[in-house]
């Protein structure tokens, strides 16, 4: 049995592909980035401390410090991340308060997951990135040190194609095909069922 509300949660999970070349003369918004984290105060909060915290970024400045500072897509080992053309047109840092907890428990995938969702309701994309410099993140950013950086959502409008392809043998590295498109291999509903 499924509804039309099942199908939009459907749909919009099949396109919430995780992009990494941007049209970086799209800008993004502060106000978009904004509604965006205002998505966050509604997702379940481990002990309800809701501890996350996010620093927005869409100021060319700063694009242009951190960008260095990421790391871009560890299984193309041949590629630095996008061209200056291509680049994310804004930021969210999210930041876990440590003056609340050391621990935000899994508040930080349940609120990575409404921004990209949200973003892709809005017909942007984003990339989630857990593998960049953190100190010098936070102090390219002035982020006090009350606030650890915990992942870096680049967001834009896609410059690249996305397709979900069926996993097989366990390759689950995503990669590009032959037609330049980023292929991310999923795992069948019969994998995930224990019987």
């Amino acid at each position: 049995m499924t509804t039309p509300e099942f199908n939009i949660v459907r749909d919009l999970l099949i396109a919430d592909r995780s992009v990494r070349r941007f049209k970086a003369d799209i800008p993004v918004s502060t106000e978009t980035l904004v509604q965006l984290i205002d998505l966050t105060r509604y997702c379940a909060s481990g002990r309800n401390i809701q501890p996350l915290r996010y620093r927005l970024v869409n100021s060319g400045e700063e694009k242009d410090e951190i960008f260095p500072l990421l790391k871009w897509a560890g299984y193309y080992t041949d590629w630095d991340g996008p061209e200056p053309d291509q680049r994310p047109a804004a930021y969210i840092v999210q930041c876990t308060d440590t003056e609340l907890t050391g621990d935000c428990m899994c508040d930080d995938g349940l609120n990575l997951q409404a921004i990209t969702l949200g973003a892709t309701a809005l017909g942007l994309n984003a990339c989630i990135i857990k593998a960049f410099n953190s100190p010098a993140l936070s102090a390219a950013l002035g982020i006090p040190k009350r606030y650890r950086p915990e992942y870096v959502v680049a967001l834009g409008v896609a410059d690249e194609k996305t397709a979900i392809t069926r996993m097989e043998d366990n390759r689950y590295k995503y990669f590009r095909d032959e037609t330049d498109t980023q292929c991310v291999p999923k795992r069948s509903i019969d994998e995930l069922i224990i019987r």
